[in-house]
Formats: structure tokens, C-alpha cells, sequence
């Protein structure tokens, strides 16, 4: 399995060894994680350190996870999980539509195409083709 990790594509594997904890090897080293979840938040251990988390489903980003349709001001297009950059459908000064694509971004072996939650001009275009993205990352601005 490949993931990213800062950015880099690392090979990975995970397999559950009981509910709620997984042997995790990254680059020859092996971890042991135990994930928690409730209604309010989900957070993984390895070793002392916990890092929270949130599951993403790839078919809601269309909508974007920030932006909602027709938002109103600049609206930031953000990668809602890692991935990478497979296709730009548009360039700086575009004007896009709302519901246009702009992005696609290859996620979990899947592909998806992230759409503009609103009317405008893009303003800024913070990636490039087979650019590696993480989480939580700005793509865009739409003014």
C-alpha cells in the first residue's frame, strides 16, 4: 500500500491484529497503533504520542469540505486527504462556475474531481500536475 507522509509517497502496510489495534510498517520500522473513535472525536496512539483524525468519505469532496455551494466571498480549496494532483482543469484568472471542475486529485486509488463551491475568478492556483498534497492543504483561491 503507498501513502504520503509529509508530502512523500511512502510504502506502507497495515493489518489488524485485534479490534481497535494494527501493526503498522513504514520504511522497515513497525509500529503498534491502537485507533479509538466516538461521536466526538477519533485519535490514534503509536507508542506516547496521539495524533486525532478524520475519516473522509473521497464521494463528498464535490462539495468541498469547507466551501459550501454557492458561497458567498473568497472561498479556499482544500485537499480534504492526501493524495496527488492528477489533472488542473483550470489556470490563474479562470472564470469558473459554480459546480465547474477545477481538480482532480487521485486519492485511494480513486480518482475525484473537486468542483468550485461558487462563481468567480481563480484567484491563486497553489498546485501543480503529479504534485503530492496533504490534508488540509490550500489548492486554490476562488475570489
Amino acid at each position: 500500500m503507498l501513502n504520503f507522509l509529509d508530502g512523500r509517497e511512502v510504502a506502507a502496510d497495515l493489518v489488524e491484529v485485534q479490534p481497535g489495534v494494527y501493526s503498522v510498517l513504514i520504511g522497515g520500522q513497525a509500529f503498534e497503533a491502537s485507533v479509538t473513535a466516538d461521536s466526538t472525536s477519533s485519535r490514534v496512539m503509536i507508542g506516547e504520542h496521539e495524533f486525532p483524525f478524520e475519516v473522509v468519505d473521497p464521494r463528498r469532496w464535490n462539495r468541498g469540505r469547507r466551501g459550501v455551494a454557492g458561497a458567498e466571498g473568497k472561498q479556499s480549496i482544500i485537499a480534504p486527504m492526501p493524495g496527488k494532483i492528477v489533472r488542473l482543469l483550470v489556470k490563474n484568472e479562470d472564470s469558473v462556475e459554480i459546480g465547474q471542475g477545477l481538480i482532480v486529485v487521485e486519492a485511494m486509488k480513486m480518482q475525484n474531481e473537486i468542483k468550485s463551491p461558487k462563481a468567480g475568478k481563480i484567484e491563486r492556483l497553489d498546485v501543480k500536475e503529479g504534485q503530492a498534497v496533504n490534508a488540509g492543504e490550500i489548492l486554490a483561491v476562488i475570489a
